[in-house]
């Protein structure tokens, strides 16, 4: 991040993108190659990049677990864009309803789950099958409370095994948009304003993204 951002109250919550970063088991690990290199004589340099749509961060469409649902492409630009709210989760497991019914989460709000998954997890290469993650129960209350759009510091905003893919069928049926990925390392709980973009691919499920925050002017 330049220096002009970092001056202006600016934090980068996005993981770098580099050779080791753990991925979900199956998907493609990330792998640069470079094809032309100057050092090599070539005239320029050029890179190759190998990864999945879902690598580092990256937001999740209705289209990754709904047929025919909207792709990341047609996302509205203001659901990643503007006010958020850091949420600090201490449960060592799970994230479930009886957590988020004492946050007084209201209507529209975006929110970002801060876990122990930032504490360790993002630091080691092997994926973790045991991280902090919403239960179904969870995610209804999500709906019901008619949120717009959800984010937690590891890979998937469901578990490993089990309800995962019912979390995010839920979610995104109800138009709620996921990030997932999220370094909420050095992000204190609390407001702030939330810029974060998924690359535009045309019919994609999803896209890897750049997430930035700030903390709210009061």
């Amino acid at each position: 991040m330049s220096n002009e951002l970092k001056a202006a109250g600016w934090t980068d919550i996005s993981v770098p993108i580099r050779e080791d970063l753990v991925h979900w088991p199956g998907d493609p690990p990330f792998h640069i190659e470079r094809t032309s290199d100057m050092t090599h004589g070539d005239s320029h340099n050029f890179s190759m990049l190998h990864m999945g749509a879902h690598t580092g961060t990256h937001i999740d469409a209705p289209l990754h677990f709904i047929n025919n649902g909207m792709s990341i492409d047609a996302i509205p630009l203001d659901i990643l864009t503007g006010r958020a709210r850091i949420l600090e989760i201490n449960s060592p497991e799970t994230i479930d309803a009886a957590d988020l019914a004492a946050l007084a989460i209201k209507q529209g709000e975006r929110l970002l789950f801060k876990t122990r998954n930032s504490t360790y997890a993002w630091h080691s290469s092997p994926f973790i099958e045991d991280y902090v993650h919403i239960t179904v129960e969870a995610a209804r209350y999500l709906v019901d409370r008619r949120v717009s759009m959800v984010g937690i510091d590891y890979l998937s905003i469901g578990g490993f095994q089990d309800d995962g893919i019912e979390v995010h069928r839920i979610l995104l049926k109800a138009g709620i948009w996921i990030i997932e990925g999220l370094d909420l390392s050095a992000a204190a709980p609390g407001e702030y304003e939330l810029v974060c973009l998924p690359l535009r691919i045309l019919k994609s499920e999803g896209a890897p993204a750049r997430a930035i925050i700030r903390p709210l002017q009061k």
